[in-house]
């Protein structure tokens, strides 16, 4: 397992946090792709041929936009709770590194995972909590409209009066076993 903080992620000073104004995608996925390499140098043991990547909220966006953008890299990926259109995502957030998206509009597109729908070709499972107040589950549901139009085979789990993060014991348990199921499915040599 590899975890490495990309481009944006808070804490890290302006400049880090600033290198995502208008593309909070591009960046970060490279980022990814150089950590994953660098994980491979120190640990040759790691098979760059079956590579999965996981993440919630910012994170789940990363992880459909990994396997969209790079499927070269990425083998598979489940994208938990991402905020997949932009221009539905909390406006003084998205505002803050995108600007007005009357004015921006391209960036909004470039930072949505939407937009490259049709480029599906690695397994893609797609997660969200049905009560989620802060990513509502339309990002989730968009994204799945755009692939199901793009006829690019995906699957969506969505949870039963979950909210941003599962948080009963026994759902989070579960959820942890489908996920390892979909990526032992996917990745199994």
């Amino acid at each position: 397992m590899v975890i490495a903080d990309g481009r944006g992620t808070p804490g890290r000073g302006p400049a880090w946090e600033k290198a995502v104004h208008h593309d909070t995608l591009s960046g970060p996925l490279e980022d990814q792709v150089v950590a994953l390499h660098a994980a491979a140098e120190y640990c040759p043991d790691l098979d760059l041929s079956r590579v999965g990547i996981t993440g919630w909220s910012y994170g789940g966006t990363l992880a459909a936009a990994a396997v969209l953008r790079r499927p070269d890299v990425f083998h598979a990926a489940i994208s938990g709770a991402g905020p997949s259109d932009q221009r539905l995502y909390d406006t003084h957030w998205r505002e803050r590194f995108l600007g007005h998206p009357d004015e921006f509009g391209a960036d909004y597109d470039r930072s949505s995972p939407i937009t490259d729908a049709a480029k599906l070709e690695r397994p893609l499972l797609l997660v969200h909590g049905l009560a989620d107040d802060n990513v509502v589950a339309a990002h989730t549901l968009r994204l799945s409209a755009a692939l199901l139009t793009a006829g690019r085979p995906h699957q969506v789990l969505p949870l039963s009066g979950a909210t941003h993060l599962p948080t009963d014991e026994a759902a989070a348990e579960g959820l942890m076993r489908h996920q390892l199921h979909f990526l032992k499915t996917h990745l199994d040599a």
